[in-house]
């Protein structure tokens, strides 16, 4: 039968700081998605209603509010 040897170290709790760097295609993103909803909105609002809630949907779950390219 095998032993298990433990050996007792102590966490490491200062917190982690990650270097972020800005990404110009987040902010591109968000613009193009916009102006994509934009667009289907001037266009034709009622037919392209299931469209620009797709779009929609992909911000919110994709992009936070709290989402930004240098936090």
């Amino acid at each position: 039968m095998a032993k298990l040897f433990t050996i007792p170290v102590a966490p490491d709790l200062s917190p982690r700081k990650r270097v972020r760097t800005s990404d110009p295609r987040y902010m591109e993103g968000q613009r193009v998605l916009v102006e994509a909803m934009r667009y289907l909105a001037q266009s034709n609002p009622y037919s392209n209603r299931p469209a620009i809630e797709l779009l929609s949907e992909h911000v919110r779950t994709r992009f936070r509010m709290s989402d930004s390219p240098l936090s």
